[in-house]
């Protein structure tokens, strides 16, 4: 699969069937998915079945990317663009398993994203989303040069846009 964007550690590229056990695997922690209002995959089956019917790298030019350490080949999470029809908007997101929490993936892989919008999509501006209490994606936004902006209704419970704009 080619890389869609490469970092000092880590290889971003789109799914493949290959990655439904990894991608069951992130979900099915609830810890991983606290803050995102999501709900696990029902078996490994099933991530294959969101991999599969997952459209936005055809629909949009763009999506959540697998993100892979080179070193080892590990998946250890996503990240990645998403396009929003009903707000015109473009957020960044990431997702990691666990045992890579505070190692600085997320913010490498995010930085990447975000370069990425701007210099290759041309997009105007850039949005993150979190749960309130979701400190330590809030801090990634911030590191990333991401301002809070205002509060949302995240899932029922109070949530933050931050964004980034190319005049920034």
């Amino acid at each position: 699969m080619e890389t869609i964007i490469e970092t000092p550690r880590l290889l971003l590229r789109e799914f493949t069937p290959g990655d439904a056990a990894a991608l069951y695997a992130l979900n099915e922690d609830p810890e991983v998915i606290r803050y995102t209002g999501d709900t696990p995959f029902a078996d490994e089956a099933d991530a294959a079945m969101f991999i599969r019917n997952y459209s936005d790298y055809k629909k949009n030019g763009y999506g959540r990317w697998a993100m892979i350490e080179k070193e080892t080949g590990a998946f250890l999470g996503w990240c990645g663009l998403k396009f929003h029809p009903d707000t015109g908007e473009t957020d960044i997101g990431f997702r990691l398993h666990q045992r890579y929490w505070n190692a600085g993936f997320a913010t490498e892989a995010a930085q990447a994203c975000l370069d990425f919008g701007f210099s290759h999509l041309g997009l105007p501006s850039i949005i993150g989303r979190a749960m309130a209490d979701n400190k330590a994606s809030i801090r990634v936004l911030e590191k990333i040069g991401l301002h809070y902006e205002r509060p949302f209704d995240f899932h029922g419970g109070p949530g933050v846009v931050y964004r980034i704009s190319v005049v920034d």
